[in-house]
């Protein structure tokens, strides 16, 4: 063989490549304390989760089985004791509630002043929201500092002026009375609600929607409200639960013609002291519709909280 010969060797990683990457180990497993303080702690949130939920539910629970038994053997015995004898349990009690014509006029009553004012609030207030956080007017940061100041003022400051003027115009002893009074006291806190959430909506869908021939109303419609749909069923929850169970504002403003179902439970008890036959199923029925609404409002209630924690 003549001359130098060279034979071609693979070269070796090690030579050529410095940049070689070890496998790194999987973490190692819990084990021993680490472990089981983790399992203890989800065990006792869990068990503290649980604890919380009976307590809750317990005097549901009872209010429920004293409203179906009758009113001897809820002065004779516990509500529990319906557990394990179930005959005592019953419908006479809501037969004889809904035959009361001054319980069942007081339910309606109570529809007729929640419903409308719940409306009234929600959509007063999305229109002020978004004018607020994306309109430009005159006047429009010192007016939101004026409906932001009315947070702070009571509602008992305000009974007494509100009921001379609602007797001057006539509206004094009336639904559209208090439906004016808490639509009115609703508004502040819808505002700033909804104006905060409005405002986190990015600035550039509404450039888009106007480059592309959007008038304002066609935008709140169409863009605003589909995207404002947590909060607005945050904030009509919350609305609905405040006028359905006041007392107050209805005690003062609202006639015997005209009152809601917590007042006709009052009046009830205040005439017939102890009368659990008429009073736990009339109790009952101003508890479970509300939960009817929560529970048919849920997923947007959870998306408005966890939109509001997000943002």
């Amino acid at each position: 063989m003549s001359g130098h010969s060279t034979i071609e060797r693979n070269p070796s990683p090690r030579a050529t490549d410095t940049s070689v990457r070890v496998p790194t180990p999987p973490p190692p497993r819990r084990r021993g304390p680490g472990r089981l303080s983790a399992w203890l702690g989800n065990g006792l949130v869990q068990a503290v989760l649980i604890v919380v939920g009976l307590v809750w539910i317990t005097p549901l629970a009872g209010l429920f089985l004293s409203s179906m038994r009758s009113e001897r053997d809820n002065a004779a015995e516990g509500w529990w004791t319906a557990l394990t004898d179930p005959g005592q349990l019953s419908l006479d009690n809501y037969t004889a509630l809904f035959a009361d014509s001054g319980i069942t006029q007081a339910f309606w009553n109570t529809v007729l002043i929640s419903v409308p004012t719940t409306a009234l609030v929600v959509g007063i207030a999305a229109l002020a929201g978004y004018a607020f956080a994306w309109l430009d007017f005159p006047g429009r940061n010192a007016i939101f500092l004026v409906v932001v100041g009315l947070l702070v003022v009571p509602v008992q400051i305000g009974l007494l002026p509100v009921a001379k003027l609602f007797g001057a115009v006539g509206l004094f002893g009336t639904i559209p009375g208090v439906i004016l009074f808490h639509v009115a006291y609703g508004l502040p806190f819808a505002i700033f609600l909804l104006r905060n959430y409005f405002a986190e909506i990015p600035r550039e869908m509404l450039e888009a929607a106007r480059m592309d021939g959007g008038g304002e109303w066609r935008i709140f419609s169409r863009l605003i409200l589909p995207l404002g749909r947590p909060a607005l069923a945050s904030l009509a929850i919350f609305q609905f639960l405040w006028v359905w169970n006041d007392m107050l504002v209805a005690l003062l403003f609202a006639d015997s013609e005209s009152q809601p179902l917590t007042v006709a439970l009052q009046s009830e008890m205040r005439q017939f002291g102890s009368n659990i036959g008429v009073l736990a199923p009339g109790a009952f029925l101003s508890l479970v519709v509300p939960l009817v609404v929560f529970f048919a409002f849920q997923r947007h209630f959870v998306q408005g909280v966890m939109a509001g924690s997000v943002k």
